[in-house]
């Protein structure tokens, strides 16, 4: 059964923006993820693209053939790996035309090479959204909605890995960051970040699973919640009336139940005959002649002239 992430990342390969602007800032994550540059002939840059997502290498390869005239190869091959996935690289081969490439995604500038700052070809919020899409596309995992909420990203690049951050909460993402030896991993832990997240950058269809899960395990842990509550609760009962038949007892023992006020001695016997009854079921029982209030009173001086006697307090 494919993985959550897969079903995921199928959906997200059928999602393009229609301008130019989002398809770069796309295809610029997609680079930054899983891309490599190459060097030809006459020091000619190329671009690598590898991946085991066969939808996704289609996606990349869509991407660059829409815009630009350049020769592409696609090569697949066994993955290491245990799974031992097909493995699918994209070549750009290198030509001068690259250049325009790189330039177009924000990549190379007029000052210089850009390390991963691609907030110049992000500014309208359309285009950020296509940029966050093509960085989970390229390194992200989301866990199934039946276990722990878990959103991640991956990078080894540092300043890439800071401006997913900076996008991500200019959108008001709670997002976390951190170091797993030597990547960055920027993740999401709660489910309706993670809901919010995967809407924004376009998901749908898994949506709706993702949705139910988390509606029905909701519900089961309220449930479980005052299921607990309950339970605790009628801990809680069983304890003190075990205590208060206790107490009773004593009194008997020491003084007699027909040597205490007459009150105390009706509500006494009434202990007695029902020891695991909860306090409302004594009231019900005594036919509306004595409060909630009246009979936890009664309960609670038998208790205390208890403790007045020989053996002292029982818990």
């Amino acid at each position: 059964m494919a993985s959550y992430s897969s079903e995921v990342k199928n959906e997200l390969t059928r999602v393009t923006g229609d301008d130019f602007c989002c398809q770069a800032a796309e295809l610029a994550a997609l680079f930054r993820m899983g891309g490599a540059m190459s060097i030809g002939g006459q020091m000619q840059l190329g671009i690598n693209f590898v991946t085991e997502n066969a939808a996704l290498a289609r996606k990349v390869l869509n991407l660059i053939k829409g815009k630009f005239e350049l020769k592409t190869e696609v090569m697949v091959s066994r993955s290491r790996r245990l799974k031992k996935n097909n493995r699918y690289m994209i070549k750009v081969v290198p030509a001068p035309e690259v250049v325009d490439l790189l330039a177009a995604l924000g990549i190379m500038r007029a000052d210089g090479w850009n390390d991963g700052d691609d907030t110049a070809i992000c500014e309208e919020e359309c285009c950020k959204r296509a940029y966050l899409r093509g960085a989970f596309l390229g390194g992200g995992s989301v866990n199934r909605p039946e276990g722990e909420y878990h959103l991640e990203m991956v990078t080894e690049n540092r300043l890439f890995a800071t401006t997913i951050v900076t996008m991500m909460e200019g959108f008001g993402f709670p997002v976390g960051q951190t170091e797993r030896k030597k990547d960055c991993m920027i993740y999401l832990k709660d489910g309706d970040a993670i809901m919010r997240f995967l809407r924004l950058i376009g998901v749908e269809e898994a949506m709706q699973s993702f949705e139910q899960v988390r509606l029905v395990k909701s519900v089961r842990n309220k449930v479980n919640r005052l299921v607990n509550c309950e339970t605790a609760n009628l801990n809680k009962t069983v304890m003190a009336a075990s205590r208060q038949v206790a107490h009773i007892k004593r009194i008997d023992q020491y003084i007699g139940l027909e040597n205490i006020a007459p009150n105390l001695r009706e509500a006494a016997r009434l202990r007695l005959a029902h020891p695991e009854a909860p306090l409302q079921e004594l009231v019900d029982l005594m036919e509306g002649r004595v409060s909630k209030s009246g009979m936890n009173h009664r309960l609670r001086k038998l208790e205390k002239l208890a403790e007045e006697l020989p053996g002292g307090d029982i818990n």
